[in-house]
């Protein structure tokens, strides 16, 4: 059996939560998105929007996320020398925890730099030995009664 859960009865509260996630690029790759030299734009100001939209959208995409209003998004997208990480933080004041959004930003944010960089991370064969998308976590999640 699959269902929602009723969360009816609970009280509207202020909820926060944070997740974080990384790519791991070559340092070439990592260079170009530094100079904004991708040939697809800059990306780390599309990664941003990107994130914010799949916050918005958590809800079409895994069915048994409640459709809530999304009050702040923040998105945080920091360069190393070998990897892109993502960092979400998401605010509603709802019935129900907003990690699941936090997730599906970071998530879709870093899929998204996989697409504007992949024609750089590729090898000769056409595949990305080096590329891979890691430690997806729940940094924080809070509820404020």
């Amino acid at each position: 059996m699959a269902r929602m859960v009723d969360i009816t009865p609970k009280r509207y509260v202020l909820r926060v939560a944070k997740a974080r996630g990384r790519i791991k690029l070559r340092r070439e790759t990592i260079k170009l998105i530094k100079e904004r030299r991708v040939e697809k734009g800059d990306v780390i100001t599309v990664t941003k929007i990107v994130a914010m939209n799949a916050v918005k959208r958590t809800s079409e995409l895994l069915p048994f996320c409640h459709q809530i209003e999304i009050t702040h998004v923040d998105v945080d997208v920091r360069l190393s020398d070998d990897y892109v990480e993502v960092e979400v933080t998401v605010k509603s004041v709802a019935r129900t925890g907003v990690e699941m959004e936090a997730l599906m930003g970071v998530s879709m944010a870093l899929l998204n730099v996989w697409d504007m960089v992949k024609k750089y991370e590729k090898d000769e064969t056409g595949n990305y030995p080096w590329t891979r998308i890691s430690d997806i976590i729940v940094v924080e999640k809070v509820k404020f009664e």
